[in-house]
């Protein structure tokens, strides 16, 4: 009875240890013979001790090729496995020796990533060395469970005004990115990324990881010379994998940047990874599963996509204080084709996450930057990430730009309005032009407080919308230099009693005298 028990306490030992992802794969190898190679793909037989999702070795290529050939075990079928190359190689052979490792896929974190660049395997693209060192964390994990984390109620400010006020975004949320091509969606995350640069120093700085996926070299490093250029690369780190890259680098990247990310939360600090974008992972995905001859589903894609994103984004959380409090902040881009968000990858990257941005063609084509649709926008954490003054001033703000939208349109039919509805067309033009913003100028709180508070309030109703742009810059200024106790108590980001509400509109009103 004994060593029946001690039996069962070892099986669940190994048993966790597979779940915990360090060590799912039996320590003993074995070796193989290569039987098909193309389109980055090997077949092999012997492999019978394989499990899915180990790495395995080629022998030394007597072609001259430096180090081993590395592969990922993808497919196991009863006499062969399929085996995806990690890195493109000329120098396999039909025939050649082949041997697992009892290692799964991983990457080796530390601090010395700040700041770099890197591709899906941990290899740097900067032109700097990198040690291989610190910590070894999976490719693969399982997601924490609903008992090790908490609720997500700590904004992550993006710096722009009509996401702060309208679809506010905290940290260890899920918040979907979506659009056509060309609509500003890449912007946003960077705007994100750089307004961390204007640290609250109530909270903790955040680590930021932009995750490239199939993108043109040109467009990332655009990318790496704008954070540099921003201050925003000691705190950042790269993860690339070009659209010249393989399918398998494609397909890796979001998880290595998840790997790193997992790091960071583990010693209890708060992460922002930015996957641009899971299109573009999805193709990837695609093509591997196509080739591996696995059966093709809706829209060529293979069943277990929306699996493929799920585990992947359900490791985006907040922490509780007991597993140390840190947290991982996720924005996933998916880029639809001609606004159709009800095709398939869309609609299962949005029912994973907490809330989606949407942008809108037309909106970006007359002008609004950024081109965000209030009505199809939403945040399912809302107001429990925004401060309370935050929450204060832009309640009204989502139901006075819809209420515009639908009147604006109702106009173009040239009927005649009274003149309450003139006076709220006129109001929604403001409010629409006050959440306009240029790209790389977030904003500090307190300056999109007095921003929304004067559009919503009705104290630019008499001001020409050409003007409230230039407006705007310099109220703040003014504010900032001529009241200062007024600017610390809106810094405060408590609730303004009737008192400040009052001052406030009164330094707009004597501002804008002197600014007519």
């Amino acid at each position: 009875m004994a060593r029946k028990k001690n039996n069962i306490q070892e099986f669940l030992k190994e048993l966790e240890l597979r779940i915990e992802g360090m060590d799912i794969i039996p320590k003993e190898t074995n070796e193989g013979r290569i039987l098909t190679i193309g389109d980055g793909i090997v077949t092999a037989n012997g492999l019978s001790k394989a499990g899915f999702g180990e790495e395995v070795e080629f022998e030394d290529s007597p072609r001259g090729e430096a180090g081993k050939t590395r592969g990922l075990v993808f497919n196991l079928d009863e006499d062969r496995v399929s085996i995806i190359l990690l890195k493109d190689s000329d120098s396999l052979y039909e025939g050649m020796k082949v041997k697992t490792t009892g290692k799964t896929l991983g990457i080796n974190v530390s601090d010395k990533l700040l700041g770099r660049v890197i591709n899906s395997l941990g290899d740097p693209l900067d032109g700097k060395p990198l040690k291989k060192e610190g910590q070894f964390y999976p490719l693969e994990k399982i997601a924490p469970g609903v008992i090790e984390r908490q609720p997500v109620d700590t904004p992550l400010k993006t710096g722009i005004k009509a996401i702060d006020s309208m679809i506010p975004i905290g940290r260890g949320q899920r918040e979907l990115i979506i659009g056509d091509r060309n609509t500003g969606k890449t912007a946003i995350a960077l705007d994100t990324i750089i307004n961390q640069t204007k640290r609250d120093l109530n909270l903790a700085q955040v680590i930021c990881i932009y995750c490239a996926i199939g993108q043109k070299r040109g467009n990332i490093a655009r990318i790496l010379a704008r954070l540099f250029e921003e201050d925003a690369s000691s705190f950042s780190i790269v993860v690339a994998a070009s659209a010249s890259d393989s399918a398998a680098q494609q397909f890796l990247a979001p998880f290595t940047a998840t790997a790193i990310a997992e790091y960071f939360m583990d010693k209890g600090k708060d992460v922002l990874v930015v996957y641009d974008d899971l299109s573009k992972h999805a193709w990837a995905y695609r093509q591997i599963s196509l080739l591996l001859r696995r059966p093709a589903g809706r829209e060529a894609y293979p069943g277990d996509i929306f699996y493929l994103h799920s585990r992947l984004l359900e490791r985006s959380a907040r922490m509780s204080g007991k597993e140390g409090g840190g947290s991982i902040t996720s924005f996933p881009i998916i880029e639809t084709q001609a606004g159709d968000v009800a095709s398939y990858i869309p609609t299962n990257v949005i029912s994973i996450t907490d809330g989606q941005i949407y942008l809108e063609t037309d909106l970006f084509n007359a002008g609004t930057r950024p081109a965000i649709n209030a009505g199809l926008s939403v945040s399912r954490v809302g107001g429990a990430a925004q401060t309370g003054i935050m929450k204060q001033v832009s309640g009204p703000l989502r139901l006075d730009l819809a209420q515009f939208r639908s009147l604006a349109a109702f106009v173009q039919f040239g009927s005649d309005l009274d003149e309450q509805t003139q006076k709220q067309l006129e109001r929604g033009r403001r409010v629409a032009e006050i959440l306009k913003q240029p790209q790389f100028t977030p904003l500090d709180e307190a300056q999109e407080v007095i921003s929304i508070f004067a559009a919503s309030r009705g104290l630019l109703d008499d001001l020409a919308i050409s003007k409230i742009r230039d407006f705007e810059t310099k109220v703040h200024d003014f504010i900032k230099v001529k009241n200062k106790k007024l600017w610390a108590k809106i810094s405060s980001k408590e609730k303004m009693d009737d008192k400040t509400m009052k001052e406030l509109s009164n330094e707009i009103e004597n501002f804008k005298k002197s600014f007519k």
